[in-house]
């Protein structure tokens, strides 16, 4: 009697599994920030990506682990934005120039993801905030050496806590009103943006 040969089970390649991840990662970043986290569903994504509604739990544990992730995630790709955009770039005045336009690019026009730090971080446990907050300083104690050095050549009146966070206020609320096809481009935002918080150079400054 013959017996039936029994086809082998495709595998998944780890690069596949690690696209898929990502794709995630994306679609979750647009959903959270056109619907918020609250109002998307497993299924929601799942179905952004033409994936089954329970095929997500294979690569995070929950929403909430997937929300943490995507959080994570922009902070790392805004870190990789933030170190291209400075390296070789010196001068304190130019460091921060340079600061400025790729925050602004990573915040409305590179990343999805990056954006939902700021409508969903209430939305975070305990646990993931913890983690969300070691990348975060991360990105934010490139600014904080910077605006150190702003302040030493005079260029900024304090580089204290507070400076850092209303610079942070006034940069992330462009994305309620920026538009790609207005007035001003984001280089031009990004000029005056580090005009207004700058103090003007006096003769013979350096």
């Amino acid at each position: 009697m013959a017996v039936a040969k029994t086809k082998p089970k495709s595998r998944v390649s780890a690069t596949d599994e690690g696209n898929r991840r990502a794709d995630l990662i994306r679609a979750a970043g647009r959903l959270f920030v056109e619907k918020g986290f609250d109002a998307t569903t497993i299924r929601d994504i799942a179905d952004a990506v033409g994936m089954r509604s329970g095929s997500p739990f294979y690569h995070f544990k929950s929403k909430q682990d997937m929300l943490k992730s995507v959080m994570i995630e922009g902070l790392q790709a805004a870190l990789t934005a933030q170190q291209a955009a400075i390296v070789g770039v010196r001068g304190a005045e130019a460091r921060f120039r340079a600061l400025v336009k790729s925050h602004l690019r990573i915040i409305l026009e590179d990343h999805t993801e990056f954006p939902v730090l700021l409508y969903e971080w209430r939305a975070l446990s305990d646990e993931s905030r913890a983690e969300v907050i070691a990348v975060k300083d991360r990105y934010e104690s490139v600014w904080q050496s910077v605006l150190k050095e702003l302040k030493k050549a005079g260029l900024l009146k304090d580089d204290g806590r507070v400076t850092r966070l209303l610079l942070f206020g006034a940069f992330n609320w462009t994305v309620q009103w920026y538009r790609p096809d207005g007035e001003f481009t984001i280089d031009d935002i990004a000029a005056r943006a580090a005009d207004l918080f700058l103090c003007p150079r006096t003769e013979g400054r350096h």
